[in-house]
């Protein structure tokens, strides 16, 4: 938590570089996922941004994580809507940890990059076990 938190000034600094970085590489590498996301807001930078701060918001909050409830339940709704499910997460995680050391270079060092992608898991086992839960509610 403490890695994350000290990083969150440069992730205001670079974040949007490193959500654009993310979607270019995983588009690239993974166009199967590409219609998963808004093409509007991505040609208008808007996902991008949102991402970014996101990222940002989870850096600031790792400790108390009660204060993304909210935001939490909206991802995770839009995540069923677009029928995101378990096997995407790696791709993103792949590519995320890579943008990051793409932007920071040397100072995306093992350490950070290791506590990043420990908090990535985290936060995306939370959000897995609610997409469950919403996947569950739905009509058959």
């Amino acid at each position: 938590m403490a890695t994350i938190k000290a990083n969150a000034p440069a992730l205001k600094k670079h974040g949007l570089a490193i959500t654009q970085r993310m979607y270019d590489r995983m588009f690239a590498e993974h166009p199967e996922v590409e219609a998963m996301f808004d093409q509007a807001a991505q040609k208008s930078g808007e996902q991008p941004k949102r991402l970014a701060g996101a990222i940002i918001a989870y850096a600031e909050n790792v400790d108390k994580l009660e204060n993304l409830s909210g935001a939490v339940l909206r991802m995770a709704q839009r995540h069923v809507e677009t029928h995101v499910k378990p096997e995407h997460y790696p791709i993103v995680a792949d590519n995320l940890l890579a943008a990051i050391k793409d932007v920071l270079g040397d100072a995306a060092t093992d350490e950070i990059l290791a506590a990043w992608g420990e908090a990535y898991w985290f936060l995306a086992d939370i959000l897995i076990d609610k997409e469950h839960e919403l996947y569950a509610d739905q009509p058959n």
